[in-house]
């Protein structure tokens, strides 16, 4: 086990590069099971849940080369069909198969999956999607079975009690390029990782409109070919980066960022104070000691982004004021609030909002992560706090960061991993 020691205080400056997106790689290299042929994916992050998910296509007898940030996909004629409980129990994504598997080899059988503590994240709309597909679906023995000879197309409602499911859309997205006749994906996510998948399944073969809307149409095809693809840069990274520049009155640099996915963010900072100016895909952040209080709701795509409310608590602890954070995508996924008060954070929790009035100082203390973005919300508030802040159980931040505490460490900040 590792942990991150971080000495807050200072101010970050310079420039930083963000990685491609993790949660546009992980379905894409999913959808590579739709063909025989070669695919080739850049711009992929080096992250444990990548590997992940190498693991589970290599478990199903895909061949995957990956150097730096390329992977090389082979296909073939796979036989395999079982994503198994050891890999898929690690990572929520792993789910993403899926549809793939179903719509390729007409059977499928995949772990109910893992991943984060953050509260319940049912998968009721993945098996209502591709049910709605045809598919004859049972869950035994902690597996989702799936069977599907005789696929069609159809209608399909994906909406849930908290909005539109991104892996589900991505699982009946990717199902339907090969399912015989129209399918049309209302109430569909909008988020870029979607518009991203979308885009390399047309690269494929498939024939897909209104990726960007709310209805969704893919009229199926017979098969589907290699392509080549470079995946989209992170917003959640870019994001996160952003903050932590807030929070430590920074002035920094961030290339590589797409602003068009940041409109939720980049508004409340502005309301908070934050300077912030683009040209073409470089951002520049710049803040004051003092930040105004914001209230944030947190919604599906172009709303503002569940997985960017951890790191945005930890900005609004130090804030001016009192602000108030609603989480209307998982209701539970507060876990970091107990570990922020450790810190000197003053937060209440009320139903599905945290109440957070600012505090004069934050303070190092011991802390521990409890999921991937909790993990990046303790690290900027790690940055901004007086003394030393130790974080354990950074397995969770190596999910979804590539070299944080180096790329942060390039930017002034005194952080560095040891052994526990």
């Amino acid at each position: 086990m590792e942990k991150l020691v971080i000495e807050g205080g200072a101010r970050l400056s310079g420039a930083v590069q963000i990685s491609g997106a993790k949660n546009a790689a992980l379905p894409i290299l999913a959808a590579t099971l739709l063909t025989e042929e070669k695919c080739v994916i850049t711009n992929v992050p080096v992250l444990r849940d990548v590997q992940t998910m190498i693991k589970i296509l290599r478990s199903l007898g895909v061949r995957v080369q990956m150097q730096d940030s390329r992977i090389t996909v082979c296909p073939a004629e796979y036989e395999g069909h079982t994503a198994p409980y050891r890999l898929v129990s690690t990572m929520r994504a792993s789910i993403c198969v899926l549809g793939p598997l179903l719509a390729k080899q007409a059977f499928a059988r995949v772990s109910l999956p893992g991943g984060c503590v953050i509260g319940p994240r049912p998968i009721d709309l993945h098996l209502k999607g591709l049910s709605g597909l045809g598919a004859r679906i049972k869950v035994e023995h902690g597996y989702i079975v799936a069977s599907g000879k005789k696929l069609r197309g159809g209608r399909i409602y994906l909406g849930g009690p908290f909005g539109s499911s991104v892996l589900a859309t991505a699982n009946v997205m990717m199902a339907a390029t090969l399912t015989p006749g129209m399918t049309i994906i209302e109430n569909a996510a909008c988020e870029p990782e979607i518009v991203d998948l979308a885009d390399f399944l047309v690269k494929m073969g498939a024939r897909i409109r209104g990726q960007e809307t709310p209805a969704i149409e893919i009229e199926g095809v017979k098969e589907l070919h290699g392509a080549e693809h470079r995946i989209i840069n992170d917003r959640i990274e870019a994001g996160t980066y952003i903050l932590a520049c807030a929070i430590t009155a920074g002035e920094i640099t961030v290339k590589g960022a797409c602003i068009a996915h940041l409109g939720a963010l980049i508004d409340k900072l502005r309301d908070a104070g934050v300077v912030i100016r683009n040209s073409g895909d470089t951002i520049l952040v710049k803040a004051g000691r003092k930040l105004r209080p914001v209230d944030i709701t947190t919604l599906p795509f172009p709303g503002f982004p569940t997985d960017l409310q951890a790191q945005t608590m930890a900005l609004m602890c130090t804030a001016d004021g009192i602000s108030i954070i609603t989480e209307k995508i998982y209701p539970e996924r507060f876990m970091h609030i107990s570990e922020l008060n450790r810190m000197g954070a003053r937060i209440m929790k009320e139903g599905a909002s945290a109440i957070i009035k600012g505090a004069p100082e934050l303070s190092g203390a011991l802390v521990m992560a409890s999921d991937l973005r909790a993990s990046a919300g303790l690290v900027l508030a790690g940055l901004a706090a007086s003394g030393k802040t130790d974080i354990s159980r950074i397995y969770h931040l190596d999910r979804g960061y590539r070299q944080m505490e180096e790329k942060l460490s390039r930017l002034g900040a005194k952080i560095w991993r040891e052994k526990e």
